[in-house]
């Protein structure tokens, strides 16, 4: 099987490349991504020796370095579109984080691939039209995020299905005096106990906007109603996801918190594969622990639920805002409390829309980014 991995330079890229590895007479790297980093993408190529290699920005990147490793390098975001749709590949990691991974993701459903879906925004700004063109061109979206793939190794008739329960870690401040987090700093947001993961992914957790994201992308998964997904914090990030049944049964799934865990699931579905993570060990467990999340503490998640409500547009809107948010925290313009009323204000100021086509959500993506942009200016005036 021949693999893209979009976002390759990434930690999921990193994951996902360690899994290949561990099985070279079953898969191959087809084609390599990155944003702007050339020389880390370029190392890349020298293990794996892809047939192409993208960057999204590649005004520095020299081709004849690329070609010195047997790898053709393409620039720019339409290329990442032709090569996902390539003929000769077969599955495709979504690991571009944000709104910047919509297109490709489209594009490879589009073109019928297994699409292994770590890019959650792509179904928080557009699930209906994902999903629609996922189904007319019989595409496989296999999600990636621990606990979507936890869902879906649980999941049967969703006839039969009561709730599904996301389970988050709480992020580093769970427990953290209410009156001090508007001083956290992006090294403390970052600073994930359980996880290693982008910065951006790492305030995401702190703020509990991951989770919101997740609870968006499963309604769209799933064909699930929002009342039917529950979050509960789990610190131990042992329990990935919970399904219960109308029976009164509930199925979870377990393993250590290791991204290649459902990365080997996805890559495999339906065998099983090893992924090289370490096996359970329940001894040393011994407690699994379980809390509702505190709204006053995750305004953020309460934000996700109200845009998967107002539905059209307004998922979109939140993503953008959030995106603008914490990149603003990230640069030190913005406090961290800040991040869910810039979100909260823009959802307020944007008009939602029915989100029909891809131009209408991104016209929202615009629009979003442009009001937060100015309620970022407003807060640190």
């Amino acid at each position: 099987m021949n693999v893209a991995v979009l976002g390759a330079t990434g930690s999921i890229g990193a994951s996902t490349l360690d899994v290949v590895a561990r099985h070279p007479g079953r898969y191959r790297v087809f084609a390599l991504t990155a944003n702007a980093s050339a020389d880390a993408l370029l190392e890349l190529c020298r293990t794996h020796r892809p047939r192409y290699a993208v960057l999204s920005d590649a005004s520095s990147a020299s081709e004849k370095a690329f070609a010195s490793v047997g790898t053709e390098l393409l620039k720019g975001h339409a290329a990442i579109d032709e090569v996902v749709a390539h003929a000769d590949c077969h599955a495709v990691m979504a690991g571009i984080v944000g709104a910047a991974g919509l297109s490709s993701t489209l594009a490879a459903a589009r073109a019928g691939k297994r699409v292994l879906l770590a890019n959650k925004e792509a179904l928080v700004m557009a699930g209906p039209l994902v999903m629609r063109v996922a189904r007319e061109a019989g595409a496989m979206l296999l999600p990636v995020d621990s606990e979507h793939n936890a869902v879906f190794q649980c999941f049967s008739q969703t006839r039969l299905v009561r709730k599904i329960v996301l389970t988050a870690s709480g992020g580093p401040f769970r427990a953290a005096p209410l009156e001090s987090l508007a001083a956290v700093t992006p090294e403390q947001a970052c600073a994930h106990p359980n996880w290693v993961m982008g910065r951006k992914i790492s305030v995401d957790s702190a703020t509990m906007m991951n989770k919101g994201l997740e609870v968006i992308e499963a309604r769209w998964l799933f064909d699930v109603d929002p009342g039917r997904i529950e979050v509960l914090i789990h610190a131990q990030s042992i329990v990935h996801s919970l399904v219960e049944y109308i029976d009164g049964s509930m199925i979870a799934q377990l393993s250590n918190p290791d991204m290649r865990v459902p990365i080997a699931h996805a890559l495999a579905h339906p065998e099983r594969i090893d992924s090289g993570a370490q096996p359970l060990d329940l001894v040393s467990i011994k407690t699994l622990s379980f809390e509702k999340p505190d709204p006053s503490r995750f305004p953020c998640l309460r934000l996700a639920y109200a845009a998967l409500d107002a539905g059209g547009t307004v998922a979109a809107v939140l993503n953008a805002a959030n995106e603008v948010a914490v990149a603003a925290f990230l640069e030190r313009r913005l406090a961290f409390t800040g991040i869910a009323r810039v979100i909260e204000q823009t959802m307020a100021r944007v008009p939602a829309r029915a989100a029909d086509d891809l131009e209408a959500i991104l016209a929202a993506d615009t629009d979003a980014r442009r009001a937060a942009g100015a309620q970022v200016l407003a807060l640190a005036a």
